[in-house]
């Protein structure tokens, strides 16, 4: 069975206004402070009113789920001896005046990128599956990429922006997109070609590493994975568990289609932007483009028509019941910007929208 990490960005918020904090260098040595390791699954990211933490690789689901919560409290913990605490929002809903962190990379990209690095307060959730060489992980990123707007969709967890309601459910995938090296990219012929174009990236000049390919989907650079980056931070860790299972699914599903001599769909990258889009602004509450022939279908077909699509390997890995479980609950209840524009709805206050996030966020997965 293949082993999953999860990385997840977190916002420092106020205890009491649900404003977003600057606070990660302070909870980070407070987390180091701590002696129970915490200081090892933390760090810094690009703002300083941002906190992320990596699991370790499990093969067994609930395992997963366990640590994502532990991580999720434990950050909590520390962030509440400073008078804040930790929220799973892909964007601050509370207008925010973001501070870039003092680290060298950091400071780099304000240099280069200027108001698109100031504008990056995104949070957003990153899963590793493990693959068994470069070979499989380029043969998988070539026939997943279809179906990674479907997770955007049911991550979206950023309706609001700047203190307002920007009409989309994941506008942290519209802020992230403005970063040149994002997004969907093409078929590759095979791992020597993934990596001639990484190569030929960098050397433009126009970014720093091989850390600044944000392919949608892109072969680890320090890790024997596949690494997915499309998604929101999930609201509930239930729905982390969620999107973990269905990347390990489109994984196990991609390899088995490399390994049975099935092609890719020769989707361009033109039209998987454009599904994307869609994605972003109409989460599960509009039409979504097909993953199949790339058509406007109900947002249900679509995530359904995902969910088929993985099931065999849900079942081998002993998922399937629980993912069914927890797919129909959030269907029903739905996702973190339905959620979001509900609370609003209800109290007019976007800092109940953040009180809401917050007692959600550290929820038993």
């Amino acid at each position: 069975m293949r082993s999953v990490g999860v990385e997840e960005e977190l916002l420092l918020v106020d205890g009491e206004s649900g404003e977003a904090r600057a606070l990660s260098h302070a909870v980070l040595a407070r987390a180091a402070r701590d002696g129970q390791g915490d200081s090892e699954a933390f760090e810094a990211e690009l703002h300083r009113q941002q906190l992320e933490f990596a699991t370790s690789p499990h093969e067994k689901m609930p395992d997963l789920a366990q640590e994502i919560v532990r991580w999720r409290e434990q950050a909590a913990r520390h962030a509440e001896t400073l008078g804040a605490t930790i929220a799973a929002l892909a964007t601050s809903p509370l207008p925010v005046s973001p501070t870039v962190g003092s680290g060298e990379r950091y400071q780099w990209l304000e240099d280069q990128f200027g108001l698109t690095t100031q504008e990056q307060l995104t949070c957003g959730c990153h899963v590793h599956v493990h693959v068994e060489s470069d070979e499989e992980g380029v043969a998988v990123l070539n026939r997943i990429r279809p179906w990674l707007s479907v997770l955007v969709a049911l991550s979206a967890n950023s309706p609001f922006w700047q203190g307002k309601d920007s009409r989309y459910s994941s506008y942290r995938s519209r802020v992230w997109g403005r970063w040149p090296s994002a997004g969907p990219v093409e078929i590759f012929d095979d791992a020597a070609a993934y990596h001639r174009q990484v190569d030929a990236m960098v050397a433009t000049g126009a970014l720093l590493d091989d850390g600044m390919i944000y392919f949608d989907a892109r072969l680890s650079a320090n890790h024997p994975t596949v690494e997915v980056r499309v998604a929101d931070v999930c609201l509930e860790p239930s729905m982390t568990v969620l999107h973990a299972m269905l990347v390990r699914g489109l994984v196990e599903t991609a390899a088995r289609e490399w390994r049975a001599g099935e092609p890719p769909a020769a989707h361009p990258v033109t039209l998987l932007r454009l599904a994307n889009w869609r994605a972003s602004r109409s989460g599960l509450d509009d039409r979504l483009v097909s993953p199949v022939d790339m058509r406007p279908v109900p947002a249900l077909d679509a995530v359904e028509s995902l969910f088929e699509h993985v099931r065999p390997a849900l079942e081998e890995a002993g998922d399937y019941d629980e993912a069914r479980s927890r797919l129909d609950r959030v269907l029903r209840d739905g996702n973190g910007a339905r959620i979001q524009r509900e609370v609003f709805a209800r109290t007019g206050s976007l800092r109940d929208v953040v009180e809401e996030c917050v007692r959600r966020t550290s929820h038993p997965a």
